[in-house]
């Protein structure tokens, strides 16, 4: 199964800030469980507000690579900034991104592009 199809199986999941199981899911959540890293290697108590994005980067170099925006494809971990002070995650499909939606209260699949700006995208390392 790719990452893309493995996102698609979290569809509907409720949504719980700084949930990583089937009972709530937030955005780190979901990245989590469709990339199989171990949720005990990233810290619960984070908030992706405020000055993070450093933290967030690092973290994300031990799993992933980071790939050139152009080159986005189906199964991709794309960085979004949904605000100044705030990022966001998605895993990028053939139709959208599936991700977390905190207003709708479940991980979902959105269809085209993200209307945030993609600021980075990261590619799952190869064992």
């Amino acid at each position: 199964m790719d990452f893309a199809e493995r996102a698609r199986t979290l569809v509907g999941t409720r949504f719980r800030p700084q949930g990583r199981s089937a009972e709530g899911m937030d955005c780190i959540g979901v990245a989590l469980a469709v990339f199989g890293v171990p949720v005990e290697e990233v810290r619960r108590d984070y908030r992706l507000r405020g000055d993070h994005e450093t933290e967030m980067r690092f973290c994300l170099a031990l799993h992933f690579r980071r790939v050139p925006a152009t080159q986005v494809r189906p199964g991709d971990l794309m960085l979004m900034r949904v605000a100044m002070d705030q990022l966001h995650v998605g895993v990028r499909t053939e139709r959208g991104f599936i991700h977390a939606h905190a207003g709708l209260r479940r991980v979902v699949e959105t269809p085209g592009s993200p209307e945030r700006p993609l600021i980075a995208v990261y590619r799952k390392r190869r064992k």
